[in-house]
């Protein structure tokens, strides 16, 4: 008997039966709703972090002109970072939300 082999397959999207104006009426769909939720908050973190790494090999390889040559990595880095984390939920969007070029582009 061993492990199956592939990946682990689960639900990529919100779930369906999700109410947010009544979150206890369905008490499945609210603990799939927060699954999803703890799944894409960890997909973000793990992202910043690769970027960071990213980022300290850039500045490593280039010494002194990494101002320059790692000036894109750095600034997907700070993005990737806006709204991450597990605190940051109730604070104002103008502290952790995106960019308002961003927002004002779209």
């Amino acid at each position: 008997m061993g492990r199956k082999k592939g990946l682990p397959e689960f639900e990529e999207s919100a779930p369906d039966g999700f109410d947010p104006a009544n979150p206890y009426k369905d008490p499945v769909a609210m603990v799939e709703m927060r699954e999803h939720i703890v799944r894409e908050k960890w997909i973000q973190i793990e992202k910043a972090k690769i970027l960071r790494e990213k980022v300290k090999w850039c500045y490593r390889v280039e010494g002194v002109n990494h101002y320059q040559k790692c000036r894109h990595l750095v600034q997907q880095y700070l993005d990737s970072t806006r709204g991450v984390g597990w605190g940051k939920d109730h604070r104002p969007i103008s502290l952790h939300g995106p960019k308002l070029e961003a927002v004002e582009a779209e």
